[in-house]
C-alpha cells in the first residue's frame, strides 16, 4: 500500500514555433533552462528551472518532436502545435518520485477532412515517445484538435 505523504505539481509548457523547433517556459519559473533544487526541498532555490521541471519537459517536449515527426512522414497539415504538462511530485513508501504527467497537447489542423489522422497522429506519439515510454510516471494523456478555433475534441 503506498501512502501520500507530500504532494507537489510542476508545469511545463512547449509551444512548437517552427519546423521541429519549440519554445520550453513554465508559469511558476522566471528564467529558462538554469537548473537547481527546487524550493520545497532544503536549499532549494525559487524562480529556476529544476530537475523536476526538465523531467516533465522532457515528457512534454518528446510528445512534440516525436509528433512532427509523425506528422511529416504523414503528411499532415497543420497551423500550430502546443502542449502543456503537469507533473505530480509525491513520496510514496518513503521515496519522492514524479508519479503522474498529464499532457494535454493541441494542434489547429486548416481542414476538417484532417480531423482524424491529427488524432491518430496525437495517439501515436504519445505511444511512440521514448521518454514516457522510458519513465515509470503514470501518462494522463488529454489531447484536442481544433478547427478554425473551435474545439472538435
Amino acid at each position: 500500500m503506498h501512502e501520500k505523504i507530500m504532494e507537489h505539481y510542476y508545469e511545463v509548457s512547449v509551444n512548437w514555433l517552427e519546423t521541429r523547433l519549440g519554445s520550453l517556459s513554465s508559469d511558476q519559473l522566471s528564467t529558462q533552462i538554469e537548473v537547481v533544487t527546487p524550493p520545497e526541498f532544503k536549499g532549494g532555490i525559487a524562480g529556476k528551472w529544476s530537475p523536476e521541471h526538465l523531467f516533465v519537459a522532457a515528457v512534454n517536449s518528446c510528445l512534440m518532436t516525436t509528433f512532427l515527426a509523425l506528422a511529416e512522414n504523414s503528411k499532415l497539415v497543420f497551423t500550430s502545435f502546443k502542449s502543456s504538462a503537469v507533473g505530480k511530485l509525491e513520496a510514496i513508501d518513503g521515496r519522492y518520485l514524479i508519479s503522474e504527467v498529464k499532457l494535454r497537447p493541441e494542434v489547429i489542423i486548416t481542414s476538417s477532412n484532417d480531423f482524424d489522422k491529427a488524432m491518430r497522429i496525437l495517439n501515436k506519439a504519445e505511444t511512440a515517445c521514448l521518454i514516457s515510454n522510458s519513465i515509470t510516471s503514470t501518462i494522463v494523456f488529454q489531447p484536442k484538435v481544433v478547427l478554425a478555433g473551435k474545439a472538435m475534441v
